[in-house]
């Protein structure tokens, strides 16, 4: 089995070609997803409890007042990151042996830090979803709870665009429409099925 490490950084794109991914009935492990609902249980909660209580609402973690205890604190967000990519790690493995128990041929792991975490080499591909950096900021400004304060940080703890462009398999441009952008992820795929034999 293949697996195809999927990454990019913030606001470029990268949820959507996963959705087109998907829609060709390739598996797809959200690593976002998956840290929301660790957030969403008492297992989450239990795991960051020593290092932020304060942010532990009931059984549950309150992902607002942990997005503002680790701004401007980055000794607290090594710390948290480390116990939750961990945890993500272990739900990831347990994902990629159940899509190869099932046979299937190909499975992607949609990972934003691919590249910061060292994670590409547990991936046999790396696809790079980019997008011009005027794009980028607009999107990104346009979500909800978004601040240009959080948006610096996020992007300090992200690798330069053409850093991941250099070192991906794969790059799949993300400067036009909707129908374009599912039209490169296709060829792209398409490409993977090609020379992996798939």
């Amino acid at each position: 089995m293949i697996v195809i490490g999927l990454t990019g950084s913030i606001a470029m794109g990268k949820s959507e070609v996963a959705k087109i991914f998907a829609a060709e009935g390739i598996p797809v492990f959200d690593a976002d997803k998956e840290v929301h609902s660790l957030y969403d249980s008492a297992e989450g909660a239990n795991l960051l409890r020593h290092d932020a209580p304060q942010a532990i609402v009931g059984d549950k973690i309150d992902r607002s007042v942990l997005s503002g205890l680790v701004v401007g604190n980055p000794d607290l967000l090594s710390k948290l990151e480390k116990v939750v990519h961990s945890e993500i790690a272990k739900r990831r493995s347990t994902f990629i042996v159940a899509s190869a128990a099932k046979g299937h041929g190909l499975v992607v792991v949609d990972v934003p830090l691919l590249f910061e975490k060292r994670n590409e080499k547990d991936v046999d591909i790396s696809v790079v979803v980019s997008a011009p950096q005027a794009e980028q900021h607009k999107r990104a400004l346009a979500r909800s709870g978004m601040t240009k304060e959080k948006l610096d940080m996020i992007l300090k703890r992200q690798m330069p665009d053409a850093e991941k462009r250099r070192r991906a398999t794969y790059v799949i441009e993300n400067n036009g429409t909707l129908e374009e952008l599912r039209a490169k992820a296709l060829t792209v795929l398409k490409s993977i099925r090609r020379d992996h034999v798939i």
